[in-house]
């Protein structure tokens, strides 16, 4: 049956909801890019509990047709996805105005979420997952046609309530509150553990919200991109090669791992991307994030020898398992630059990993009727992978743990990963480049979407920023013109480069003056009818948002890297201060139990109220972050808070005072 996009069909589709009347069951689409079937893992009585949960969205008169078919579908997948629910139009980022709401600011958050789910962005659409194997938006299709209709109804006076993917309900509020609370995997820590998601996901009382997924932040693989030619330049930087002619080997092309390649032709290097799933690699493929596709290692180093000979800027695909082309680089003594590892490590045992000499058909049967064997087999492929970039390293390459958990599993299964003075062989690139350079000083990941949908909008908007940022930097201290400059050259590439993938969004590492500059800048193009509303939100991934021992707070060494204060915070704080909807949630990159991260979204109008908010909001959403660094001594965030400090006189934070090394090694 084809999708039925008119306008009208849409939006009664939104506003009815759960149907009434049973639509026709779902006939499974083998074209689609599936999630992996999900381990056994409730025993009888827990199955029967998954089905209560799941028929409690459905009138009793549907459960005796519904029963046999979910029971299937928890047997087949793992999982209770409903599946005979998903809705019949196309699911995509629309202009905010076709959206049937009483409140913009619901309609932006509709907006958002579609273009989570969006066939172009989200990874395993039809199981409600944006990225990372297992980050949701929802759990099942009950929950996003109950969202959508609640978000229909929604006044500015209501604020959603949001558990782990379902819509609690909507509550009287006020109109300054948030519309939309959302928390994600929020369990007690004792129950934190990666089986304890596996069975409480499967039971259907709670989900992996990653961290732009379940806070419909997604805005595909450009959310990354920025982040990841940033890492890749300085790393170059760092070891003083120039990109040109030189390697970035990685992995990983699924979700924001396929922002490596396009990230690395922004660099100006060659970078080499191994990925098991055939579908990714076509899907970035196509989508241009990506240059080349090679299916053999010999192949592989044939093209790489023609790349490095002509001092091509060229991303190549290799459509296979990633410690085959570390391996085969090495016996080919081709040298690597710069290295890292961009698999779903946080998920190691669900698809997030493929061992090698398994093929990706063979692993995902394993995964779910061998977990046990299966775990046997990543962590094997672990000791493999690093004794490959070990060899690699001792002749010079220089290799980083991006955030993806590698080092962390690495060492669970028992790699030779550990270093001489630290806890690993190699620092993670915040311990590197991102910390000190960047989330110190306050810069990190600003987004923003038109809601328009309308490209013109989006290089309007782009022009804008550049705009903002020339001035700016003008007057910005010596420290940060690095950022400011790599910053410009960022945005004013963005249209050349193609970063759009579904809604018309923009990606810019900003700090907190060009963030508020920036937003206000749109905020009045809106108010004289330039441009048309934007959301503005920020990945997970920056200062404030973000308590991640083993990424985002890696150099953190004051002991508190462990503790989740700052994202807490950061979440409660913006919900007073203006934000349209915040989430908080449990996991993300690195792990289930592994790390804490908030966000946010707001849509801003083109009002005075709009502006009073994003100014009230976005200082405090970057500075909670700052302040927590420069108490932990690092240098550049005290240089970075005293500078806030000075701009705004009510801001009063707590400066550390230095101990003298001798006085304490004397002790």
């Amino acid at each position: 049956m084809s999708p039925d996009n008119s306008l009208a069909h849409f939006r009664e589709s939104i506003q009815l909801g759960i149907p009434e009347t049973l639509p026709p069951a779902h006939q499974y689409d083998i074209a689609v890019n599936h999630a992996p079937k999900r381990k056994k893992i409730l025993n009888p009585e827990e199955e029967k509990l998954a089905l209560r949960n799941a028929l409690r969205y459905f009138d009793p008169k549907h459960h005796a047709v519904l029963l046999p078919e979910f029971k299937e579908e928890l047997d087949t997948y793992g999982r209770i996805y409903m599946y005979r629910f998903m809705p019949d139009y196309e699911i995509k980022a629309r202009n905010i105005s076709d959206y049937p709401a009483q409140s913009q600011q619901a309609a932006g958050m509709m907006l958002m979420i579609q273009n989570n789910l969006d066939h172009a962005v989200a990874q395993h659409p039809h199981e409600l997952i944006t990225y990372g194997g297992n980050g949701g938006v929802f759990s099942n299709w009950a929950q996003y046609l109950l969202t959508m209709k609640y978000l229909s109804e929604m006044t500015d006076e209501q604020t959603l309530v949001m558990y782990s993917g379902h819509p609690m309900g909507l509550f009287p509020s006020h109109k300054l509150a948030p519309r939309c609370v959302v928390t994600n995997g929020m369990m007690i820590p004792n129950y934190s553990q990666p089986d304890d998601w596996e069975k409480h996901n499967a039971l259907g009382v709670t989900q992996y919200g990653q961290m732009t997924a379940g806070s419909y932040m997604y805005i595909g693989p450009q959310g990354i991109v920025h982040g990841t030619t940033i890492t890749v330049l300085n790393a170059f930087r760092k070891i003083k090669e120039s990109p040109t002619g030189n390697i970035f080997v990685t992995s990983g092309l699924g979700g924001m791992s396929g922002a490596q390649p396009k990230a690395g032709n922004i660099a100006g290097c060659i970078t080499i991307c191994a990925e098991m799933n055939s579908k990714a690699v076509h899907t970035r493929h196509s989508q241009g994030w990506v240059d080349v596709v090679v299916k053999n290692t010999a192949d592989l180093i044939t093209r790489v020898g023609q790349a490095q000979e002509n001092k091509e800027t060229v991303s190549i695909a290799f459509e296979g398992n990633i410690v085959h082309v570390w391996e085969a680089l090495y016996e080919a003594s081709i040298h690597v630059s710069i290295g890292s590892d961009q698999t779903s490590l946080h998920n190691p045992w669900a698809g997030g990993y493929y061992p090698v000499d398994l093929s990706f058909e063979a692993s995902n049967e394993m995964m779910s009727k061998e977990p046990d064997q299966f775990k046997i087999e990543v962590q094997k492929s672990l000791r493999r992978h690093v004794e490959a970039i070990n060899k690699h390293t001792e002749k010079g390459t220089y290799f980083f743990d991006y955030g993806n958990a590698f080092l962390l599993e690495s060492s669970r299964a028992d790699a030779d990963i550990a270093g001489v003075d630290k806890e690993f062989r190699y620092s993670s690139y915040v311990q590197d480049i991102m910390g000190p350079m960047c989330f110190d000083y306050g810069f990190g990941p600003f987004r923003w979407v038109c809601a328009s949908n309308d490209p013109e909008d989006l290089k309007k908007t782009d022009q804008i920023a550049t705009n903002v940022l020339e001035r700016l930097s003008k007057n910005a201290p010596e420290r940060i013109q690095q950022q400011m400059q790599d910053n410009i050259k960022w945005i004013k590439g963005a249209q050349e480069n193609k970063l759009v993938v579904g809604s018309q969004a923009r990606i810019l590492y900003a700090d907190s003056l060009g963030r508020i500059e920036i937003a206000k800048a749109f905020n009045k193009a809106i108010a004289a009818g330039e441009i048309g509303t934007i959301v503005l939100g920020r990945d997970h991934h920056d200062v404030s948002g973000t308590d991640s021992p083993y990424r985002e707070t890696s150099n953190i060494y004051d002991g508190s890297r462990f503790t989740a204060d700052m994202a807490i915070q950061n979440v409660i704080g913006d919900s007073f201060r203006g934000a349209t909807w915040v989430s908080i949630h449990n996991g993300g990159g690195v792990g289930w139990g592994e790390v804490i991260n908030g966000g946010f979204g707001m849509v801003i109008d083109g009002s005075k109220e709009s502006e009073n908010k994003l100014e009230s909001m976005l200082f405090w959403d970057v500075n909670n972050g700052i302040a927590r660094r420069n108490w932990a001594r690092n240098e550049n965030a005290t240089f970075a808070i005293k500078r806030a400090m000075e701009a705004n006189p009510s801001l009063k934070v707590t400066i550390p005072n230095e101990v003298s090394n001798d006085l304490i090694d004397n002790i």
